[in-house]
């Protein structure tokens, strides 16, 4: 790709209140293809930052109002990494330190030449292409530390933390949350009766299942053992109850085969969904109601689905965190 079509994906904002100044660097970008957006105040700037989101912004240093240092730690204060350089017409060495331990990534002086103005830019852009790298590699290393290796579920690690983000825009926007619990009947005689790498086979072929079952906007994880955790957003007491029985029939109708090894299993299941908005419950306390769901589906003899709705969600206070019932 040509670094000129390559340009035209990168948007400049630049701020300036000198007119003179401002059109001159404009036109410079331009010309090189960039999209550029200019504010002549530190207060349109952050507007801007805000709608329209550039790559890059050229900052003065001295403006009337909001100056380009408070204007620059209001930039960093949002969290996101835009790339800053100030072009400043103060060129003594000590503004030059002040802007940089500012937390510019760079800084100009005025009058400034335009092939040194341009080749600075060009290098801000490239540092900021390997910061979105890396931030991108990160949260890729993230999302795999937080994903079960065997089943391609999340794992434990940030089960709960996703649940109660999930909880909080619910109850802003005044929906449901459906948790549901899911424990392989007798799994014990996998393994006793074949081996531990076909006792794995079951449990990824399950996972499998569960995620070719639900939408984009659930999530499960492995919540431990042969026991699943999923996740239902904005579903309803028919609807969750739908997906738990299709989910316990395909089970159910499944034979595990894998080499010279073959088993049919079943599964139990228990489900509670939670209206954010009209009761205060937060993740742990959700999965504890349809943990003693599925507790009950084992009780009332496996291989079956039950549930909970709010009426019998307990008002916390002791005996909030009793130990689980085995459910082998």
């Amino acid at each position: 790709m040509s670094a000129e079509l390559e340009n035209q994906k990168r948007k400049i904002l630049v701020v300036d209140d000198d007119s003179s100044s401002l059109r001159i660097t404009q036109k410079s970008l331009e010309f090189e293809g960039y999209q550029v957006d200019t504010a002549t105040s530190g207060q349109e700037a952050i507007a801007k930052m805000n709608s329209w989101r550039p790559h890059l912004v050229l900052l003065d240093m001295s403006m009337p109002g909001l100056d380009g240092l408070e204007t620059l730690k209001a930039l960093r204060a949002k969290g996101e990494y835009v790339s800053v350089i100030f072009v400043s017409g103060k060129s003594e060495t000590e503004d030059v330190i002040r802007g940089l331990d500012a937390g510019a990534d760079d800084y100009i002086r005025k009058p400034f030449d335009t092939l040194e103005l341009l080749a600075r830019v060009r290098s801000q852009l490239r540092i900021k292409d390997l910061n979105d790298s890396l931030t991108r590699a990160n949260e890729k290393l993230k999302e795999l530390v937080d994903i079960d290796d065997l089943t391609g579920l999340f794992n434990m690690r940030s089960l709960y933390k996703r649940l109660d983000f999930e909880l909080d825009r619910a109850r802003r926007y005044r929906r449901s949350v459906c948790v549901l619990m899911m424990d392989m009947d007798h799994f014990k005689r996998v393994n006793d009766q074949h081996d531990h790498l076909f006792g794995s086979y079951v449990l990824a072929e399950v996972g499998k299942m569960i995620r070719e079952n639900i939408r984009k906007v659930d999530f499960a994880a492995r919540y431990g053992g042969d026991e699943f955790l999923v996740a239902l957003m904005e579903i309803d007491l028919k609807g969750a109850e739908v997906f738990a029985e299709r989910l316990r029939e395909r089970i159910e109708n499944h034979t595990f085969s894998s080499d010279n090894h073959s088993i049919n299993l079943t599964a139990s299941i228990g489900f509670a969904i939670a209206s954010p908005a009209e009761h205060n419950i937060d993740a742990r306390a959700l999965v504890r109601i349809a943990d003693q769901a599925l507790y009950r589906a084992k009780e009332g003899g496996r291989n079956r689905v039950e549930w909970s709705d709010d009426s019998t969600f307990p008002k916390a206070g002791p005996g909030a965190n009793q130990r689980r019932p085995s459910k082998t």
